[in-house]
């Protein structure tokens, strides 16, 4: 048996990642990464504040967001952080479409722009 909160406390919790996140002096960001995180790709700033919320779910704002690749390799995972390189989310998805992080192109070559077209982060 899985285990549901109720719409309350989701927004409560998810209003405390966005909070979390947008704390810091400057602002948080998302790493794309490889799998399990093994390469950093690209890491792209949010705005403050970095999303909206509603029933549980944190809308990115301001997409498209973009930054520029470091590192070549297959796009496979992302994390949240804040400003202090904390990690605030980790294990999100991403892909093209049904991720949590949509992206343009999850083949991703050294000074290519990576660009984040959606992101939706869910109250599991």
């Amino acid at each position: 048996m899985s285990i549901t909160y109720n719409s309350t406390l989701k927004t409560t919790r998810m209003t405390a990642v966005r909070t979390a996140a947008d704390a810091g002096a400057t602002f948080a960001k998302i790493e794309i990464g490889t799998a399990a995180m093994a390469s950093i790709l690209a890491t792209i700033t949010l705005p403050k504040p970095m999303s909206s919320e509603s029933a549980g779910v944190l809308t990115l704002l301001g997409v498209p967001l973009s930054a520029v690749a470091g590192n070549t390799g297959t796009a496979a995972a992302a994390r949240l952080r804040d400003s202090n390189n904390v990690d605030i989310i980790t294990g999100l998805t991403v892909g093209l479409s049904a991720s949590d992080i949509i992206l343009d192109n999850t083949s991703i070559n050294s000074g290519q722009t990576v660009r984040i077209t959606g992101g939706t982060l869910t109250h599991g």
